[in-house]
């Protein structure tokens, strides 16, 4: 007797993933964390929207009004995975100067700049203007795709110079500032090892027969689950820490109180809000 599992790998993570997404958004607001990281907030909602969007609509929809609906909620999410750097920035390095800032900003977007030229093929620059739908649409889903790669190439440069800087200024190890960033640049990395990978295959392999190519396609999809196993995890990271409230110096409490009240560690929320990630 064979045990039939009645769901694909593909369900499974999608499942995982969205309740994940789900217990990270009840610790956020329970925590009283949104207060503090509006716009990581955001994002992890608007991820969670998407992944509904996927199961909710596909196939209830015709495939070119899905299409549309995709590609502007990919630049919605571009434009917002911008903010969630911005806002972990400012959080993590809040005492540097704006010389420092500037010189800093402006060496992580070279870097990210000469990635995306260079990295993966452009389309004719004719497609790119906005003259007929076809056109703009093209040109969305191009700004998505590039955008989240240069996204992708600053978190991780972000990472490094909070895992190395960090505690000179406002993100120290336990800080939620520097896990929430090791886990945003964790994905990242992920995700662009595995288009590293991806490109290497598709300019190596040439698939002969419909075997060959299912196979490479196959592949493709592993990589692509890998890839979820890794936000996953990144998701359960940043439950367990985002629990946990931050180190901080023991609160001064009158004699008459200090029974009551907790010793040592800062409250959650009480530092002001800031900017966005």
């Amino acid at each position: 007797m064979h045990f039939h599992f009645p769901f694909s790998v593909n369900q499974v993570l999608w499942a995982l993933t969205f309740a994940a997404q789900l217990v990270l958004l009840v610790v956020l607001l329970g925590r009283d964390r949104i207060r503090r990281y509006p716009w990581f907030t955001a994002s992890i909602v608007l991820y969670a929207f998407r992944l509904l969007i996927e199961v909710l609509l596909f196939g209830r929809l015709p495939v070119p009004t899905l299409r549309i609906l995709f590609i502007v909620m990919a630049d919605l999410a571009a434009v917002v995975g911008l903010l969630v750097l911005v806002e972990m920035a400012r959080r993590a390095f809040a005492g540097a100067g704006r010389a420092a800032w500037i010189a800093a900003a402006l060496a992580l977007l070279a870097v990210g700049g000469l990635v995306i030229a260079f990295w993966g093929p452009w389309p004719p620059a004719g497609q790119l203007i906005p003259k007929s739908l076809f056109n703009t649409l093209n040109l969305m889903r191009v700004l998505a795709q590039k955008g989240d790669m240069l996204i992708d190439v600053l978190t991780v440069q972000l990472g490094i110079l909070v895992v190395f800087f960090g505690r000179r200024f406002h993100a120290g190890w336990r800080s939620h500032t520097q896990r929430i960033v090791i886990g945003l640049s964790t994905f990242a990395a992920s995700w662009l090892i595995i288009e590293g990978v991806w490109q290497i295959i598709a300019a190596t392999v040439h698939p002969h027969t419909q075997t060959e190519y299912e196979r490479i396609v196959g592949l493709g999809a592993r990589l692509v689950n890998a890839n979820r196993v890794v936000f996953l995890a990144v998701l359960v990271w940043w439950i367990a820490c985002l629990w946990v409230d931050e180190p901080g110096p023991p609160v001064a409490t009158p004699a008459s109180d200090s029974i009551l009240l907790p010793i040592g560690g800062v409250p959650a929320g009480k530092h002001d809000p800031g900017p966005g990630e």
